[in-house]
């Protein structure tokens, strides 16, 4: 219990920032309606939408990355709960590290647009960071790296947003 209030302090501290642009999201349980998708201009006002995925708007406001998400990107973007599920250290280290968290925050995105049915069996992509992430698909199943895609092709203006059940963090180098 204390690891878990620990984890929501860390979280909210990381998450300072504006709540702008999640009203309206918590009657459809965090899901964009048809007309919220539709008036999504880029992948950054797609992501801020969703009440689902407010962590992940915050640290994107924290790390100055709204302008990177506003052109013609693809978000692999984890939901509230796969932050939750980060490791406290870790979330402490993204925290005092801005850079680190630009760097993570950054091998979420795809400098391109990359529909689900455009993903073949299995491939490699080479993310806004510069590492390659791993991509395969199985049927109605994908995954990037370990994290499976559970709302593919949510339409953001130019971009696509892929939600994602774990935070993808790049590799050591």
């Amino acid at each position: 219990m204390i690891q878990r209030t620990l984890l929501s302090a860390v979280v909210a501290a990381l998450a300072l920032g504006s709540t702008a642009g999640l009203t309206g999201c918590a009657a459809t349980g965090g899901q964009q309606t048809t007309a919220q998708a539709a008036s999504a201009a880029n992948p950054a006002a797609a992501i801020r939408q969703r009440a689902d995925l407010s962590t992940l708007a915050r640290l994107v406001q924290q790390a100055g990355l709204e302008t990177a998400l506003q052109g013609n990107v693809t978000v692999f973007a984890p939901n509230d709960e796969a932050f939750k599920a980060v490791p406290v250290a870790t979330l402490d280290k993204l925290a005092k590290d801005p850079e680190a968290l630009k760097a993570v925050l950054n091998y979420h995105v795809l400098p391109t647009v990359l529909k689900s049915d455009a993903i073949p069996g299995a491939a490699q992509v080479v993310t806004a960071q510069g590492a390659k992430l791993s991509l395969s698909k199985a049927g109605d199943f994908i995954t990037a790296d370990e994290s499976l895609v559970i709302s593919a092709d949510q339409p953001a203006g130019g971009g696509v947003v892929h939600v994602v059940d774990r935070v993808l963090m790049p590799p050591k180098k």
